[in-house]
């Protein structure tokens, strides 16, 4: 799954419980963030059992099946184990599913006093607060699915638990989500405070029309720019940059290079070249907040947002692009955005990132104002190439001439990124853009 993977999302089974299947075939589909992984059977056998269903998620290291081999299958340790009949299985240790309490409804009804509610009615419930107590425990499972979509503790202290020792299940939470998470908002005191702000029950005419369900994808990248909206305070400065240069060394060393060294030269290298300079210049905005603390990280690993084929986002990352030279970095480039376009992108080429770079420009866009990349404090997006007639001073005096221009746009989060550091950094990037080395060797 990759070192840094720490849990995965299960998407489908494909082989059901008392199905056969043989070695290698693929037993079911796991993803992690963006990508798609497939895990093949270790041996040929029966699946006995299934441990979680889809849609769950699953920290690695946990046991997903019960299998049964149909030979002898020798361990890492290189001790051979015999198989065991699937009625000698030991799975005792397994949840057991408890009953379950008629609707949810009933559940508010008996915890809060409410009554039956209806789904729409239960999106405005005002409610006091729960108070937090150090000592809840909530399962892996439980902050896992709390995480995802973006539940605080203080939300999951006020959701009805009907676990033992009153402990909050997953299927509590499921619930839960289910009827639209009615004590979100929900604000401290707010019964008795007439002045307290409430949300407005708004009915919105979403019109007719053919109705598409988001994939996976796209809902994990709802989540995320909301998410990253809702942490972030985003700023977002603009310089303009004269990219004559760069523009006209590219173009006359593009063929040679790629005769060379076997790569295509495009701008992606370039720009992550410059930007990585740029970073170490300024290593506060290469960042992340953890709380009230800012960790400013060591490595500079630029990430590329890229679209997929299906229209979709991704984020591959160029690591330690601060130690590479320009032969390396187009190597890396196209690497990975060949494997972006053929969806074979593996977990580790989209984790590590520490600053984003997003090339509008490519879409014909003149500039824009880029969602940060969480956990990142910042992402610049680059504007389209354009030649314009633009005001340059020469020997003679000022004179006009045509130059390839672009315009960069650096959105930072508010909290830990202030003017001076969010400006200073664009400007040094536009700097190392306009003083290219027309006369460097490839």
């Amino acid at each position: 799954m990759g070192e840094s993977i720490t849990e995965g999302t299960i998407i489908n089974w494909l082989i059901n419980e008392g199905d056969s299947f043989d070695e290698g075939d693929i037993i079911l589909e796991v993803a992690t963030d963006k990508v798609d992984n497939e895990v093949p059977a270790p041996a040929s056998g029966t699946l006995i059992k299934t441990m979680f269903q889809a849609k769950d998620v699953v920290p690695v290291g946990e046991v997903l099946a019960i299998l049964e081999v149909s030979k002898e299958v020798k361990t890492k340790t290189d001790k051979v184990e015999k198989v065991v009949s699937s009625s000698k299985f030991d799975t005792h240790s397994s949840e057991k599913k408890s009953s379950e309490p008629e609707t949810f409804n009933q559940i508010l009804s008996k915890k809060f006093h409410y009554g039956n509610i209806s789904e729409t009615q239960s999106k405005h419930i005002q409610l006091p607060a729960a108070k937090q107590k150090n000592s809840t425990f909530y399962s892996p499972l439980i902050k896992s699915i709390a995480k995802e979509h973006h539940i605080s503790f203080e939300e999951l202290a006020r959701i009805p638990a009907f676990g033992n020792n009153g402990r909050l299940r997953k299927s509590d939470l499921q619930k839960y989500i289910e009827i639209g998470r009615p004590f979100k908002f929900v604000q401290p005191n707010i019964m008795h405070d007439p002045t307290a702000y409430r949300i407005p029950q708004l009915n919105f005419d979403k019109g007719k029309g053919k109705v598409i369900e988001m994939d996976r994808m796209r809902q994990m990248i709802a989540d995320h720019m909301v998410y990253s909206k809702h942490t972030s305070p985003h700023v977002t400065a603009y310089v303009e940059a004269d990219l004559t240069n760069m523009v006209n060394w590219r173009n006359a060393n593009k063929v040679a290079f790629e005769k060379k060294y076997g790569e295509r030269l495009t701008f992606t290298p370039l720009f992550v070249e410059a930007v990585a300079k740029a970073v170490k210049d300024y290593p506060n905005i290469n960042a992340s907040v953890d709380g009230n603390n800012i960790i400013v990280k060591e490595d500079i690993n630029i990430g590329m947002a890229t679209a997929l084929p299906s229209g979709n986002l991704i984020v591959p990352v160029v690591k330690n692009a601060d130690t590479k030279d320009l032969k390396q970095l187009a190597a890396n480039v196209n690497e990975l955005a060949n494997k972006a376009r053929e969806n074979k992108l593996a977990g580790d080429d989209i984790k590590g990132s520490t600053f984003t770079i997003s090339n509008v420009g490519t879409f014909g866009s003149v500039m824009g104002t880029p969602i940060i990349n969480q956990p990142e404090v910042a992402i610049l997006a680059l504007g389209i190439i354009k030649k314009r007639p633009e005001v340059i001073t020469t020997e003679k005096g000022d004179e006009i001439a045509i130059r390839s221009m672009m315009y960069l746009s650096l959105s930072f989060d508010h909290r830990v990124v202030d003017g001076f550091l969010g400006g200073s950094f664009v400007r040094r990037v536009a700097d190392y853009f306009e003083q290219f080395d027309v006369d460097r060797k490839i």
